[in-house]
């Protein structure tokens, strides 16, 4: 029990309280004392005290990816712990001493009889809490989008790395292959080609449908490419299975090339086919760097286009399906990984919406990111169906998952509220999601069952 009502005074929030009330305090409260380093809370373990830090303090931890991460401390003088009307049952993280510390301690068996002792202290907690609540979802709310951008980070990376990689090859080919021009056109031209050759080989080179080669079963490529390679060496080119990928892209066979070498002379057409192979390399490296190019440039697009770094931060008419869309090529790496197939039903003509797009792409990414996290590995299906309803633009994506469990769903909008592992996620993505469709004059729906689980978004048109 506490020994002196003195002792509670150096509490900030008990300093002017009434004699009386220090009393009652002093009469139904303890103190104890815990050496350095003592756990005053663990996960899972039941929290049943308003803690008072008479001396020392405690340093709490979250635990993130099994790691306790530094959260807030609380000094001499400081409140923590349970505060009344707060719905605190157990603790989510760690409580540590920092030096001899002592606290004294209210059970909250005691909160009702406080609150009629003095409702000005009672008063005094609640606006503690309320100020913890608002911290708290602040500091969630960061961490959910420092988390959403390290997910994003690492998948745009890889999105940004494969285009560069393949304009790093080509480039790397394609010095290879300038390197080599000067000399094949040497022994094309000791040869001295009729001008009629000459200009049908040129014209056999520039008029070929590069890359739109109609599709062919890897057996029957592998055939075709054979029959070129016996072909080119009964013409007397020593390396034609060097020069057969190249042909072939280019939609060049047997049938094509014959006609050509009826116009050469047999010693010149080693040189020919081989100049004309190269040309159709270097075309086709040029055509490779030219496509990472145009995905490098519509994945930056992309990423202005989601995050609206071009625009101002009001509100603004708004095209959902370019968003929606953003949003997907964003997310595409986590998509591919998992081996999810997305539909894409969006309403032609839809009208555009007043809103924020940054703040609506957080949304689609919430959403988008929870019903990727509800597939299993090997697949799934998510289903992007846009329309006009009503005067309002709904958005629905929609999973083929497990479904949200019955006793679980009227909670899912609920802040802090999560199913996932401890780090995984801080409960408050669909509360923030709710919120900012809420602000936008819409609402947000959720209906689940087994294999198919909806959440629907109406926003005014």
């Amino acid at each position: 029990m506490v020994t002196s009502t003195a002792n509670l005074t150096v509490i900030t929030a008990f300093a002017d309280l009434p004699a009386d009330v220090l009393d009652w305090l002093h009469a139904h409260g303890e103190i104890r004392d815990y050496p350095s380093g003592a756990e005053t809370m663990t996960p899972g373990a039941p929290i049943d005290y308003l803690l008072a830090v008479l001396r020392g303090g405690i340093q709490y931890f979250s635990v993130q990816n099994g790691q306790r991460e530094p959260k807030f401390r609380a000094t001499a003088g400081q409140i923590t712990g349970l505060l009344p009307y707060s719905r605190l049952q157990a603790g989510k993280g760690y409580g540590v001493t920092l030096g001899d510390t002592t606290i004294y301690r209210l059970h909250r068996d005691q909160f009702a009889a406080l609150e009629s002792v003095s409702p000005e202290l009672v008063q005094r907690l609640v606006g503690m809490m309320s100020d913890r609540v608002r911290e708290e979802a602040r500091s969630q709310e960061r961490d959910d989008k420092l988390r959403a951008l390290g997910k994003l980070s690492a998948g745009l990376a890889h999105e940004l790395n494969n285009p560069a990689a393949a304009i790093a090859r080509a480039a790397a080919n394609l010095s290879e292959q300038t390197a080599a021009a000067p000399t094949l056109l040497r022994a094309l031209g000791e040869h001295c080609l009729d001008p009629a050759a000459l200009i049908q080989l040129t014209a056999l080179a520039t008029a070929t449908p590069i890359g739109n080669a109609t599709p062919m079963s890897a057996l029957a490529c592998a055939d075709r490419e054979d029959e070129l390679v016996d072909w080119l060496e009964d013409q007397g080119v020593p390396d034609g299975y060097t020069l057969a990928a190249s042909l072939l892209e280019a939609e060049l066979a047997v049938p094509e090339l014959t006609i050509m070498a009826d116009q050469l002379p047999q010693a010149a057409r080693p040189a020919a086919f081989a100049w004309l192979a190269s040309h159709l390399t270097t075309q086709r490296l040029m055509r490779d760097i030219q496509e990472a190019g145009s995905r490098i440039t519509q994945l930056v697009t992309d990423v202005k286009t989601y995050s609206h770094m071009d625009r101002g931060t009001d509100y603004a008419p708004l095209d959902v399906t370019a968003g929606l869309r953003s949003t997907l090529n964003i997310l595409s790496y986590p998509l591919r990984h998992k081996h999810i197939t997305v539909v894409r039903e969006f309403a032609p003509d839809l009208p555009r919406v007043r809103g924020q797009a940054s703040s609506l792409n957080q949304v689609w990414t919430n959403l988008l990111d929870n019903a990727i996290d509800a597939l299993p590995d090997q697949g799934g299906e998510i289903t992007l169906r846009t329309r006009l309803e009503n005067g309002f633009v709904q958005v629905c994506i929609i999973d083929n998952g497990p479904g949200i469990p019955a006793d679980v769903l009227p909670r899912i909008f609920e802040p802090f509220f999560s199913t996932k592992q401890a780090g995984a996620g801080s409960g408050l993505g669909l509360d923030i999601a709710q919120r900012i469709i809420a602000n936008h004059g819409g609402k947000l729906e959720v209906s689940s069952v087994p294999g198919r689980t909806e959440f629907c978004a109406w926003l005014p048109a």
